[in-house]
């Protein structure tokens, strides 16, 4: 999944100009519940301003909290101005840099503000592709790395009308193994189909149940 496929669009988001105030910013997250907002000026993006980052320096400000809302513009406190997606990157990318971050921006090459993409939407694309949401039977196994590995994969799943909820592959190229976790729906031919994998070279690790 591309970046671009799970962006929230700007005309779905809150957005701030960077000549605002940071109370005005205070008050937008509040209404919202949000940790984060796309600072523009006018359709460019001009970077994030976040709670975390306005108490930070308020804090550092030497200023009363009243007078250091409305006089502070978000375009003084606002971060990440260089820090954004451009839409064609691959999703599972955003992870590490959403980690302690509640949202990347994403821009066209003209820096005109597309959308975010925010750290829930990509945990949840992560809980999607493992099937964390759907019952099931999760299957570990490891298999040698070579050429046609997942095809013959796929073609003993289809040989037992499995349905696979979800494949994930991991690589371990130092020891030329690959470990694989499929979950598939629960049925009653389960010790047959993980004896004919293990025919095939598959080496089975765990067999779990998932409600």
């Amino acid at each position: 999944m591309f970046v671009k496929n799970m962006m929230i669009s700007k005309y779905e988001c809150f957005t701030i100009q960077y000549d605002q105030t940071l109370k005005q910013a205070l008050e937008q997250l509040e209404k919202h519940q949000i940790d984060g907002l796309p600072v523009l000026n006018g359709a460019k993006y001009a970077g994030v301003v976040t709670r975390y980052g306005i108490y930070e320096n308020y804090f550092n400000s030497n200023q009363e909290r009243d007078d250091y809302l409305t006089s502070t513009t978000v375009d003084e406190v606002a971060t990440h101005q260089d820090n954004f997606l451009e839409g064609g990157e691959v999703f599972e990318k955003t992870l590490l840099e959403l980690k302690d971050f509640p949202l990347l921006a994403v821009v066209d090459s003209s820096g005109i503000f597309l959308g975010v993409v925010t750290r829930s939407d990509v945990l949840a694309a992560f809980e999607s592709a493992f099937g964390v949401n759907r019952p099931g039977v999760r299957i570990a196994f490891t298999s040698v790395e070579t050429e046609g590995r997942i095809a013959r994969l796929s073609e003993i799943a289809h040989h037992f009308h499995e349905h696979i909820i979800s494949l994930v592959t991991f690589d371990e190229t130092d020891k030329l193994v690959r470990r694989i976790v499929m979950k598939i729906e629960k049925k009653d031919n389960i010790d047959k189909f993980t004896k004919k994998l293990e025919e095939h070279g598959f080496r089975i690790l765990s067999i779990q149940e998932d409600d």
